[in-house]
């Protein structure tokens, strides 16, 4: 059986509930943010930190965050990672398809950087046996539009120390440790043994996060996706932020997918743009 209602989440924020025969799902309108997703005899897939605050002008720790139309903090930007995971979003369409998966479509109110309204952003969330999720640009205007955009996922993880990420093996990255310095990853399969915030350009093949304590691999595929962004907190940072716990970064990775830095886009005048991803998962033997 299928199932979609609407509830008041944390903060009283609205959240709509959705539940399939493969999974349940959870997205508030603040942000457009999925919050949860979770297949049926598994762990949640993805992770939300028990210090988020749901709050009105703040950003939701954990679940997807939409990053756009800037990402991180370029110095003549008022904020981090843009305004679109502050705003409320509105719910155009909710439909079910006749194999029972879910889709809910959501749009970005105008604003004063979108043109007034001549940049035109959707939200598409799927929802079945996996999580699918396309941010959608439109340029009405008569002027090239550029901007950065990411789906900031955090994933649930058992244990970090168990954890590895494979397909970025030869990948040219900027380190954000090291003041943004370019340089190639080396290693197979990336493993974590401190912070870790790297920025991956040219990558438009999957990511796989590995995890051994969950036995089970998460697959990232996506479409025009250029970058992926690789990031753990650890010890010191994960201390210095008021809505995440001390010990959280134990249990998350992120593994962002999206345009930025040097992939950032260019939008035409009448064009389109559509960042995908589907998130899957699989056990292990």
């Amino acid at each position: 059986m299928t199932f979609v209602a609407f509830h008041t989440g944390a903060g009283g924020l609205p959240k709509l509930a959705v539940t399939t025969v493969w999974s349940t799902a959870e997205i508030y309108l603040h942000g457009a943010h999925v919050t949860r997703f979770q297949k049926l005899g598994e762990p949640p897939l993805l992770f939300l930190s028990e210090q988020s605050r749901f709050e009105a002008n703040a950003p939701i720790r954990g679940g997807i965050p939409i990053i756009f139309p800037w990402f991180g903090k370029p110095a003549d930007k008022p904020g981090q990672h843009g305004f679109a995971r502050h705003c409320s979003w509105t719910l155009k369409e909710i439909t079910t398809a006749a194999t029972g998966i879910v889709t809910v479509r959501l749009v970005l109110p105008p604003a004063p950087e979108l043109r007034a309204g001549e940049i035109a952003v959707e939200y598409v969330v799927t929802i079945g046996d996996a999580l699918g999720a396309e941010l959608i640009v439109a340029n009405h205007s008569a002027a090239a539009f550029d901007f950065e955009s990411c789906l900031h996922t955090y994933f649930a993880v058992g244990d970090i120390d168990a954890v590895s990420i494979t397909g970025l093996e030869g990948v040219d990255y900027l380190d954000s440790l090291d003041g943004h310095q370019p340089k190639t990853e080396a290693n197979a399969a990336i493993r974590f043994v401190g912070e870790v915030d790297r920025t991956y350009l040219n990558t438009p093949h999957p990511v796989e996060i590995r995890d051994e304590s969950l036995r089970r691999t998460v697959r990232v595929e996506k479409q025009n996706s250029a970058s992926t962004v690789v990031w753990n907190p650890w010890i010191a940072k994960s201390k210095a932020m008021p809505d995440f716990g001390n010990e959280e970064y134990q249990r998350m990775v992120c593994v962002e997918s999206g345009n930025v830095a040097e992939n950032q886009i260019t939008l035409a005048p009448g064009q389109t743009d559509s960042l995908k991803v589907n998130l899957s998962t699989e056990g292990l033997p």
